[in-house]
């Protein structure tokens, strides 16, 4: 992001700053999931990769498959802790789910943020994206993206 023309320079030192607070934040929260099982996994499980038909759903956008723990797909599909515990529900009858996974959902959601930002900057030269994404252009886009991560370094503190 540090190198992207999308991010507004006078953003650029509090945006390194705050990615590498961040950073270490999130580190200290994977040291201590050290011995979570890491599976194959879709790696952007959202509903919106979800097509459902007639015969079911099928999962789409393979591009970011991936290993990791179960809980990376998981807090994705569901939108709230409520749905939550309710897939996981379901989960448990075909597989069991360490419950430790859940510190993890804060860490990668963060994670999530920062990789969205450059997903859309490392691509942003197809013409699609422009389009797609035109509220990247705006500063205050940008001043709320370093807020959000400013908070989710705190609230991972």
């Amino acid at each position: 992001m540090l190198a992207s023309r999308l991010l507004p320079a006078e953003l650029r030192d509090k945006y390194a700053r705050i990615v590498g607070d961040l950073d270490r934040v999130i580190a200290e929260h994977w040291r201590a999931a050290a011995d979570i099982a890491s599976i194959r996994l879709h790696g952007d499980c959202h509903a919106g990769n979800v097509l459902w038909t007639d015969s079911g759903p099928h999962f789409v956008d393979l591009d970011d498959a991936r290993m990791g723990p179960a809980v990376q797909d998981l807090w994705m599909l569901a939108p709230s802790a409520r749905s939550l515990e309710a897939l996981l529900e379901g989960y448990a009858e075909f597989r069991d789910f360490d419950r430790r996974e859940l510190g993890l959902v804060e860490p990668l959601r963060a994670m999530r943020q920062v990789h969205y930002a450059g997903w859309i900057a490392q691509r942003w030269d197809d013409p699609a994206f422009p389009r797609a994404f035109p509220f990247v252009t705006e500063p205050r886009w940008w001043a709320q993206h370093v807020e959000d991560l400013r908070e989710a370094v705190e609230s991972l503190r």
